[in-house]
């Protein structure tokens, strides 16, 4: 295979450079001035970390069986979660246990600040599965939209200094449940949403829940901060499976999350700021980690970006993008760094990108700066790295035309064997993608190996190759 060029060329200018000073044609010694090292954008994320801090709690322990939970996997132990978090807010915080070995059936659990739920080793948290225990409807975010619906089954709302932490399993049971059922039915529901976004309905008139049929998220902690979601297994969730959304000061560590069915993603943090997501496998039906801020003319109207995010050493076994940008991203995505990840053949599936960023005509908003580095593994069903700027027009109500931006990605040190193509952007003529930097990556046994840049400037192959031939520009249809 020939080696990809086109009239439009991406080669840095080469320059010998002298080892010691030299004399001008003058006779006048010229000493070489000294490069400074140059700056990335790594730099930052000791700073972003340095920000993040997992909140701290009293030594005070609330075992749930001293307020009335049975750990037999029958009793409803609802009342007693709820009254033994009641208690340890009240006291000043402290740890809510749910004790080892048993399995604890219970409907929503609503988190209050300075408590640390805590799911001891052998300890199962399994929710009911009948839609009216998730009533009545709380406030909260649908597709990035905001709106009144079902109780998340994990909820909190303005708290600060919370934790969901231990070794135990909060098993979502949604496959025995109604949610799964809601996918086929809830069309008429979101284009009602979608159009009550357009046309400015107020959000508190924006109800759904009982008669209506949009599933609600796993864990969603909405407007707090201080945040630790750590070591415990994620299992069956109805929708996303964590999701903060404008939270500050981010933490999930080692958390296993197992989702199947239709919008299980792994974790998505929507419009937070100063997010670690680390040490975490995502098995996953749908996206891995995805970074999102409000969908359409609603996320505009918030109008709050996803910054300083950090994701590393993560696994990804599940489907669709491993690191997912969108396509909810309205009210702006910057500076999300990614490292050190693994991609493998999952038990089920194999995830379809390695990297996906996706947006449409219809969202605006500014995604500036997706740096990520050292990720490897394979195989990728669909495209290693997909940046598409088409990305499904769905409802009536998506409102105007308002084309997004989306710039400044780099792609470093990635290593993906076994994929349909390796690069693909499909950007949009009236918006082209600005700045797409990929360096020294390798991708292998790949089928279609030329990269498909559509609607693209600033495009960069440093040192890539495919299938072992270097690439060295592209084609970009005279954008």
């Amino acid at each position: 295979m020939s080696r990809f060029t086109s009239r439009r060329m991406f080669l840095g200018a080469s320059s010998a450079v002298l080892g010691g000073a030299a004399l001008s044609g003058a006779g006048t010694l010229v000493v070489p001035r000294i490069a400074r090292a140059e700056s990335s954008p790594w730099d930052m994320v000791p700073q972003i970390l340095g920000r993040i801090s997992p909140p701290v709690f009293p030594n005070r322990t609330f075992d749930v069986r001293h307020y009335g939970a049975t750990g037999d996997g029958k009793t409803d132990c609802t009342k007693a979660f709820r009254d033994a978090i009641v208690a340890c807010s009240a006291a000043g915080g402290g740890r809510v246990l749910v004790p080892g070995k048993g399995t604890y059936r219970t409907g929503p659990i609503r988190l209050s600040s300075k408590v640390e739920l805590h799911v001891a080793a052998g300890a199962t948290i399994r929710f009911r599965t009948d839609a009216a225990s998730y009533l009545p409807t709380v406030f909260t975010r649908w597709q990035g939209i905001e709106c009144y619906n079902y109780s998340p089954f994990i909820y909190a709302f303005g708290q600060s200094n919370i934790a969901i932490t231990g070794p135990g399993t909060i098993d979502g049971n949604a496959q025995e449940g109604p949610w799964f059922d809601f996918d086929p039915k809830r069309g008429p529901d979101w284009d009602r949403l979608q159009q009550m976004a357009v046309d400015g309905v107020p959000v508190s008139e924006r109800q759904f829940g009982d008669g209506h049929f949009l599933k609600p998220n796993m864990i969603q902690l909405y407007r707090c901060r201080n945040i630790a979601i750590a070591g415990v297994t994620i299992r069956n969730p109805a929708m996303w499976a964590i999701h903060p959304v404008l939270c500050t000061n981010v933490t999930v560590r080692g958390v296993r999350v197992y989702s199947r069915g239709a919008m299980v993603d792994g974790c998505d943090p929507e419009s937070c700021a100063n997010v670690h997501i680390t040490g975490c496998s995502f098995d996953t039906g749908d996206d891995g980690t995805v970074i999102k801020s409000g969908r359409d003319i609603d996320g505009r109207r918030i109008g709050v970006p996803s910054e300083d995010i950090v994701i590393e050493d993560c696994d990804y076994y599940g489907r669709w993008g491993a690191i997912t940008i969108g396509s909810e991203m309205s009210g702006g995505v910057r500076n999300v760094f990614a490292q050190d990840c693994r991609i493998h053949a999952g038990s089920s599936y194999h995830s379809f990108h390695a990297l996906y960023i996706k947006t449409n005509q219809r969202r605006g908003g500014v995604v500036d700066g997706i740096y990520v580095r050292r990720i490897s593994g394979g195989p990728v069903d669909r495209g290693v790295l997909f940046v598409d700027m088409k990305y499904s027009l769905t409802g009536p109500g998506a409102g105007d035309v308002v084309y997004p931006t989306v710039r400044n990605i780099r792609v470093e040190e990635m290593t993906i064997d076994d994929s349909p193509y390796a690069v693909r952007v499909v950007g949009l003529p009236q918006s082209p993608l600005d700045g797409l930097h990929v360096a020294r990556s390798s991708f292998t046994h790949i089928d279609q190996p030329a990269p498909d840049i559509r609607d693209a400037r600033n495009v960069v192959f440093d040192r890539v190759t495919i299938n072992g031939d270097p690439v060295e520009g592209f084609d970009d249809g005279g954008t």
